[in-house]
């Protein structure tokens, strides 16, 4: 192998853990994913990769809209709305929370 070829094989992979990184973050931050979540999607992925030789980005595409993608394939639809309206009651209460924080005197 040259040295040319070496330097393409670590960019690729690079370039591959790369989208694999920000797939798995992108996935973790969907409503109701969850540990096991990511885990099975990521072994999906590196098994697809695996046996087809194909870059995850030429196979999925866009590793945030994969990941959108696989979180509706993977989580039930009632766990994925518990989650949002969970986030949403959350969200609700911070920014109260922030603007008494602003008043003076409280």
């Amino acid at each position: 192998m040259t040295k040319k070829d070496q330097r393409t094989d670590a960019a690729s992979e690079k370039d591959r853990e790369k989208w694999m990184a920000r797939f798995q973050v992108r996935l973790a931050m969907q409503p109701g994913v969850d540990r096991a979540v990511v885990l099975r999607a990521v072994k999906d992925v590196t098994a697809h990769c695996t046996d087809t030789g194909e870059h995850p980005r030429t196979a999925f595409g866009d590793p945030d809209a994969y990941a959108v993608q696989a979180a509706e394939r993977l989580v039930p639809a009632d766990r994925a709305t518990r989650a949002r309206q969970r986030n949403a009651v959350t969200e609700a209460l911070d920014s109260v929370f922030k603007r008494a924080g602003d008043i003076p005197g409280l």
